[in-house]
């Protein structure tokens, strides 16, 4: 999932001049190897979302061989809880990993771990309240379904977020690849663009309303064209 330099610069349509001075200022996410910059896509997308930079419609295309999940089935799946209890970031992600709908076996404590370590790395509070915590590598969890779990924090928690706000709402991606994990983070910095979506997250609407408010907006989506089966 790595892109090239002139990848990056049609993806978010900005000059490769811009993104060597992001570069050297240390405030986009870039890997140097063999002398050349290549730059993590699922990275990208989320640097792209915490600074409200628009990017090209091909990242929503679905790359081939993914499981087609559409996000309001994996957010129906993966479930919507409120009043979520944490007085900090850490308390806060326990709590969230504790409601996740995970399989019996599957190892709670490692999946937190992990998600803390990724927040170590750099916060995933993507501004307006919101935060995506998630794991590096989705392939550390073994799950057939890829769900999408949405917590209404008791009370707003600092975060780190650019923009100073509290986060108060949380969703956490849980995926058996790293394709799908990408198909669905795309799909939910789309969602949380659309104006009647995010003020009814922002209000905390019903659990049927917000999945309903996502079916409509999935179906405004760039067309995939294309994309795999």
């Amino acid at each position: 999932m790595r892109l090239t330099l002139k990848e990056l610069t049609e993806l978010i349509n900005v000059s490769e001049k811009t993104v060597r001075r992001w570069i050297k200022q240390g405030t986009i996410p870039a890997y140097r190897i063999q002398g050349q910059y290549r730059f993590n896509k699922a990275e990208i997308l989320e640097w792209a979302t915490s600074r409200r930079i628009n990017v090209a419609a091909n990242i929503f295309t679905e790359p081939e061989g993914v499981m087609v999940t559409g996000l309001a089935d994996a957010l129906s799946a993966g479930g919507i809880f409120y009043r979520v209890h944490g007085s900090d970031k850490e308390s806060a992600l326990k709590a969230v990993v504790e409601n996740i709908r995970l399989p019996d076996d599957a190892d709670r404590t490692m999946l937190l771990q992990f998600i803390l370590a990724r927040e170590a790395v750099a916060s995933t509070a993507i501004g307006d309240g919101i935060a995506i915590p998630h794991v590096r590598n989705p392939l550390v969890l073994n799950v057939d379904q890829p769900i999408v779990t949405l917590c209404f924090l008791e009370k707003p928690i600092e975060f780190l977020s650019l923009d100073g706000q509290p986060v108060f709402c949380l969703f956490t991606i849980v995926a058996p690849t790293v394709r799908t994990h990408l198909y669905l983070l795309s799909r939910l910095a789309f969602a949380l663009r659309n104006p009647d979506f995010k003020n009814a997250i922002k209000n905390q609407n019903s659990r049927d309303e917000i999945i309903e408010l996502c079916r409509k907006v999935e179906s405004d989506f760039p067309s995939e064209k294309g994309g795999g089966a």
